[in-house]
């Protein structure tokens, strides 16, 4: 009989825990549930989890929010994604979100950076993705082709960084384009 008046008695305390664990989310502030709702969208398609960050965007603009990270996984490998910040409007129910987005093209090692600003409007179901456009940086990230460098050469013959240094020699020699011994 023990056990049982133990476990009646374990779980008569857990309720309160329970009721408290579960109504959590519903004390949060408009603000937290914004740069919440904001944070899931960006870290679930930072890494490639599109039907967990759609949750996050309201239904009229999930078919340009697949669109527009279609090339995401394929063409473009994204490196980080940071929410920098929040920007509450029209008495706290719309909010944009600014969002620092580093991603690289596979084709090319460089890495490239552009800031998204994304729009948020507070629905009966939660803080949801209604538009984004890009606010700054490189182009390509949404597709497209990114650019070049404007300050890269165009085909320009690779340097040697360094001279190049033979043992038993004294001073460095330049390369000649020729790999044969002196």
């Amino acid at each position: 009989m023990r056990p049982l008046v133990l476990a009646l008695l374990l779980s008569a305390s857990a309720a309160p825990a329970l009721t408290l664990g579960a109504t959590g989310c519903a004390g949060q502030s408009r603000p937290a549930r914004m740069r919440e709702a904001a944070s899931e969208l960006n870290l679930n398609a930072r890494f490639g989890r599109m039907e967990m960050a759609s949750e996050h965007v309201a239904p009229e603009a999930r078919e340009a929010f697949f669109k527009r990270r279609s090339v995401w996984g394929g063409r473009v490998r994204i490196v980080d994604s940071e929410l920098v910040g929040i920007r509450f409007e029209k008495d706290d129910s719309e909010a944009r979100a600014t969002v620092a987005v580093a991603w690289q093209p596979v084709d090319d090692g460089d890495l490239r950076t552009t800031t998204v600003t994304q729009t948020f409007k507070d629905k009966r179901n939660g803080w949801l993705l209604v538009s984004e456009e890009v606010a700054g940086g490189d182009v390509g990230l949404f597709g497209g082709k990114a650019a070049a460098p404007k300050d890269a050469p165009k085909s320009a013959p690779r340097k040697n960084q360094f001279d190049t240094i033979r043992l038993g020699q004294g001073e460095p020699t330049k390369p000649s384009g020729d790999d044969s011994a002196p």
